[in-house]
């Protein structure tokens, strides 16, 4: 008898491993195509540069927004785009300037022109950006864009552009703020968890 009922004990046990080592497969196989696409620069002739929001104290881009902005002024400066849109809202309250404010100030300052800047002020996440971009996109008869944003951020950033119908491209940064080990694997756990989390419904 005690033969008998330790065989399901031991079933159910190895059921549970098989399943928990294909979770850490699957996982593993997220991590890995989130990374490769990072290290990706598709940059070629479009409408316009998409530089995505991030943090932004006062008047001043973080440094990880700043490394965002001086990549899309880069694409811009190379002829590859004639436009720029600079996407993100206010950061909080009180802020005298929103996320994409500040890009538009630092661009003037490297030289580029005032027509050639776009932005929206109303987005507070990645979705968001883009949604609003896509509606600046259809203003201004816009069709094919370059988006610019940090290396772990790009696949997601991508997909959310195909969900909208954006026909775009991925140019991330060169150099990135995530340099320590911990920064990075900590930003590319929070992608793998995001990665998941926009499949669920709205």
């Amino acid at each position: 008898m005690n033969a008998r009922r330790r065989k399901p004990r031991r079933g159910v046990f190895g059921w549970t491993w098989r399943l928990l080592l294909l979770v850490l497969l699957w996982l593993a196989g997220v991590a890995a195509y989130i990374t490769w696409v990072g290290q990706r620069d598709d940059a070629r002739p479009a409408d316009a540069i998409i530089v995505l929001g991030a943090a932004a104290y006062d008047a001043k881009p973080s440094p990880v927004f700043e490394e965002r902005i001086r990549h899309g002024i880069a694409l811009y400066k190379r002829g590859l785009a004639p436009k720029l849109i600079f996407t993100g809202g206010y950061g909080g309250v009180g802020a005298r300037f929103s996320e994409s404010q500040v890009a538009r100030r630092y661009a003037l300052r490297q030289g580029v022109p005032e027509k050639a800047i776009l932005i929206e002020s109303l987005s507070r996440n990645t979705h968001d950006n883009l949604r609003q971009a896509s509606l600046l996109m259809q203003q201004h008869q816009l069709h094919d864009v370059i988006v610019v944003s940090d290396p772990l951020h790009m696949a997601r950033a991508l997909r959310i552009s195909q969900e909208l119908g954006i026909r775009a491209v991925g140019s991330p940064t060169p150099t990135s703020r995530f340099r320590t080990f911990a920064t990075r694997w900590r930003f590319l756990l929070q992608e793998v968890y995001f990665f998941h989390r926009d499949r669920l419904p709205r």
